[in-house]
């Protein structure tokens, strides 16, 4: 895997799907990258540059523990683009990736192309998701063979009395089968270091975010999956009111990773916007 080296020092890796105009796709969790694979093809029209986060998948651990925290991490990808040679860059952010992706935009607006925000986390902008609203979503599924446990497990969470969080795992995805189980322990977090610190206290500047992307210049989509838990519908077209151009896109039938539940609608709609 291609190297790059972040302000600090540590040995950052990433990879490259498919060839043409770059697109930088920020991966959430932290997780290692490889969940995102080619977005579905994605990489069919467009090159997909996907870094490992530090201290996930192939990139180094940090001396500092603190460099993991959400707002610290925009300077890696400011390296990764000045590394690639752009003078500026299409970003796509996944779930907590899009924390990320849009605290860059904030910071380097004039760096940013277009900006694509899939099923995204909101910490970053203050956008916060009642367990009502979830429990709301979750009723969608009645009908599925594994409802009865899995919204049990969401009432005990979301009333304080749980923490079974595997037996909600099928609420973010379009269907729950073995592809989708594979999926679930592929995105998983195995760095709790770079979890925990994550969002640790100085991460996110809400009020000045939003500040900044009000008068972003850069077109945006976000796209949200119709049975996302995690970041549901509404709060998604709540992210969409913050921008000035913005698209908003709702994908039926799909979860938190809309290109493994449909991947011909998730790309026709990314690529659409990419151009």
């Amino acid at each position: 895997m291609p190297t790059f080296s972040a302000p600090d020092g540590t040995r950052l890796s990433y990879r490259t799907y498919g060839e043409g105009d770059p697109v930088v796709c920020i991966p959430g969790g932290p997780a290692d990258s490889r969940y995102l694979g080619d977005l579905g093809g994605l990489s069919a029209h467009r090159l997909l540059v996907v870094p490992d986060l530090r201290g996930t998948g192939e990139s180094a651990v940090p001396e500092d523990p603190a460099t993991y925290r959400c707002d610290r991490l925009v300077d890696d990808i400011e390296a990764l683009r000045r590394h690639l040679g752009l003078s500026r860059t299409d970003l796509l952010g996944h779930s907590a990736g899009a924390n990320i992706a849009v605290q860059y935009a904030a910071r380097h607006p004039s760096r940013v192309g277009r900006l694509a925000l899939i099923t995204p986390g909101a910490r970053a902008v203050g956008i916060d998701i009642t367990g009502e609203e979830r429990r709301e979503l979750a009723r969608l599924r009645s009908g599925e063979p594994w409802f009865p446990a899995a919204f049990a497990a969401l009432e005990a969470i979301t009333l304080g009395t749980g923490t079974d969080w595997a037996a909600v795992d099928p609420f973010f995805h379009g269907r729950w089968d073995q592809a989708a189980r594979d999926h679930q322990v592929a995105s998983r977090p195995d760095n709790p270091d770079a979890v925990a610190h994550f969002g640790a206290e100085g991460a996110f500047d809400p009020a000045a975010t939003r500040a900044a992307l009000a008068v972003l210049g850069a077109p945006v989509l976000l796209l949200a999956g119709e049975f996302d838990l995690n970041s549901t519908p509404r709060s998604v077209a709540a992210f969409a009111g913050l921008f000035p151009d913005a698209t908003l896109v709702v994908q039926g039938g799909a979860g938190h990773y809309p290109w493994a539940d449909d991947a011909d609608r998730f790309t026709a709609a990314v690529s659409a916007f990419l151009g």
